[in-house]
């Protein structure tokens, strides 16, 4: 009888244990760098060759071995999100206003670079603009946070930013998040629900609540800046 308590019990960890096996082959199958999920993301960009995407262990580790052209940028805001982590950069530069997102996932054994972009648009001295933006939408197939849309506060005025978008045909507003990078300089940025769509529509309002610039915007993967509203 007691054999048979011993048999009983030790069959169901031996099948346990090669279920964990199986599930860490397949994660480590999947994650490595032109593995699975790198050749799906290949064949989803029309690539002819495999992109292979190194694990680090950090995030930042993940995105210099990827971006290895980008070592010059400067990491100013981390912020977390389901499945992973949104790392925002930024170049030096006195010419021109710029900012670059890197979407970075999570996974068992490391980070891994998912997807990111980001844009440069020159200073003019002739216009001061109050705000810059970059909207970029959800990805078809590919493990994202997106659609987001992000940008730079130039003016101190600015104190509140929304978007208003459309989601599932019904007007919705979407305050975005205000973050101080440096002394008296500020990011913005809004994680908008899967299902919303353009036309979108960016306001910044002052200290006291006034409209002081307005946007619309009509292509999801649209750059642009805003000018204070006369």
């Amino acid at each position: 009888m007691k054999l048979q308590i011993k048999r009983g019990i030790g069959i169901p960890l031996v099948v346990i244990f090669l279920l964990i096996s199986s599930f860490l082959s397949y994660v480590y199958l999947n994650d490595r760098p032109g593995g699975f999920s790198d050749q799906r993301m290949s064949s989803l960009l029309g690539m002819d060759e495999t992109i292979h995407i190194p694990t680090g262990k950090t995030p930042e580790i993940a995105i210099q071995k990827f971006r290895t052209e980008q070592l010059s940028s400067q990491i100013i805001h981390e912020e977390p999100v389901e499945g992973g982590m949104i790392v925002f950069t930024q170049r030096a530069s006195s010419e021109s206003s710029n900012l670059q997102i890197e979407y970075v996932r999570k996974r068992i054994f490391g980070w891994k670079w998912g997807w990111g972009g980001g844009y440069g648009i020159t200073k003019s001295s002739s216009n001061s603009p109050a705000m810059d933006y970059m909207s970029m939408p959800r990805l078809e197939h590919i493990e994202s946070p997106f659609p987001i849309i992000f940008g730079n506060v130039l003016n101190s005025a600015i104190k509140r930013i929304t978007i208003e978008t459309k989601e599932n045909g019904k007007q919705i507003s979407t305050e975005a998040k205000l973050v101080e990078v440096r002394a008296k300089r500020n990011i913005w940025f809004v994680l908008l629900p899967s299902s919303a769509s353009t036309p979108l529509k960016i306001k910044a309002f002052n200290e006291e609540g006034v409209l002081i610039a307005i946007k619309e915007v009509n292509d999801p993967n649209d750059i642009g800046s805003l000018l204070m509203e006369d």
